[in-house]
């Protein structure tokens, strides 16, 4: 047994957009500042079957841009299916020997989930091992794939989330309202004057930022700022992620237009985030979670079917955020966030009754807590 000092912690994630890895390495810098240095990320999917992982990713990515409707059916067709079933048994042990292999050399004293995968949790149950698990859903709603019986503590983002995990025969106690841990960039405050002369904005016009997504998978792009570029003193931010092809076809486009930026990946996002006037985005939990950080008003267009549906659907209900199908909704909702004040006033009323900026604090001390109460 490792002794305090000497303690290491496993995070498992997945690279399938590149949220679920930007929550890893916010754990993994708060559990740094904590004094707990031995601390190891694994891309599981990738490390177990580097050829496989690229070819779901690439049907992932594909089924997001051209066929949203198949990913939709088969994320809702298993969001209630139960471990034993066989597909999902065999998504439960999908990289379990590359895992256990892992686990044998490296020994770690935890291991978190932050990826919907039981496969840890299968591992334990089939070997016998001690190891604690805790899973941090970066979600607003479940499926159920984030729940087994093995894993010892859950953190999640609401009160509804806990409820629902409750609900699947998970006693409370097992159940922490944490929030979604984001890096620290997205929990201070910035000199938004000097921003605006960084990235030469004026700051009398309104910001409306487009995020594409990681990997620029966003329909209909050319109109949407067409559209936009109408609207009065208005600037236009567009992130096209790691999508170059992308991003060229629109500087072509748009070469003339001095009113639209536009950006490849960007690291340092909350910048751009926290002089925006609104934002237009896909709906991952974790940009979701950024932008209720930040108190920046939100319009998901077209989510896609499953997660990202049901994340703004949650947030929309919430008054925290708008969805628009059509690009003449997109730019009424855009007209009201910038030019009505009440409007925007209540919108981020209700963001800030939903924001959790110590999310990544709140975990990683009670990851320690368990660790020290168990004598880990």
């Amino acid at each position: 047994m490792n002794t305090k000092r000497e303690r290491k912690i496993l995070i498992l994630y997945a690279s399938y957009g590149d949220g679920h890895m930007q929550v890893s390495k916010a754990l993994q810098q708060c559990f740094w500042e904590r004094g707990l240095h031995n601390v190891l990320m694994l891309d599981l999917y990738a490390s177990a079957h580097p050829l496989m992982d690229a070819i779901t990713r690439f049907a992932y990515l594909t089924s997001c841009s051209f066929c949203p409707s198949l990913y939709g059916w088969s994320y809702y067709l298993t969001q209630n299916m139960q471990h034993n079933r066989t597909p999902v048994k065999f998504l439960n042990t999908f990289g379990i020997g590359a895992l256990r292999e892992f686990i044998q050399a490296e020994r770690p004293d935890a291991v978190i989930n932050t990826f919907p995968m039981a496969v840890m949790a299968e591992l334990r149950k089939q070997a016998g091992l001690q190891i604690p698990i805790f899973t941090v859903l970066t979600d607003f709603v479940l499926h159920d794939r984030w729940i087994h019986q093995e894993i010892d503590q859950y953190f999640v983002a609401n009160e509804e989330l806990k409820t629902a995990i409750i609900n699947k025969g998970i006693p409370a106690e097992r159940v922490k309202v944490s929030g979604i841990p984001l890096r620290k960039a997205f929990c201070q405050t910035y000199n938004k004057n000097q921003l605006f002369l960084r990235y030469g904005l004026e700051p009398a016009k309104k910001i409306v930022l487009i995020m594409a997504g990681a990997y620029g998978v966003m329909r209909n792009l050319k109109k949407i700022c067409r559209a936009l570029l109408d609207l009065e003193d208005i600037q236009i931010l567009l992130v096209c992620g790691k999508n170059q092809a992308l991003k060229d076809r629109i500087e072509a486009s748009f070469a003339q237009k001095p009113n639209i930026c536009i950006f490849g990946f960007v690291e340092h996002i909350q910048e751009l985030m926290s002089i925006s006037s609104c934002m237009i985005t896909k709906a991952g939990g974790i940009t979701l979670s950024e932008a209720l950080s930040l108190q920046l008003p939100v319009i998901v267009f077209r989510p896609l079917p499953g997660q990202e549906k049901e994340n703004a659907t949650f947030l929309e209900n919430k008054g925290a955020a708008r969805i628009a199908c059509k690009i003449e909704e997109l730019v009424e909702h855009v007209e009201q966030i910038l030019y009505k004040r009440q409007q925007v006033g209540q919108m981020k009323k209700a963001i800030r009754a939903l924001q959790r900026k110590d999310a990544s604090e709140a975990i990683v001390l009670d990851i320690i807590n368990e660790l020290d109460g168990a004598g880990v």
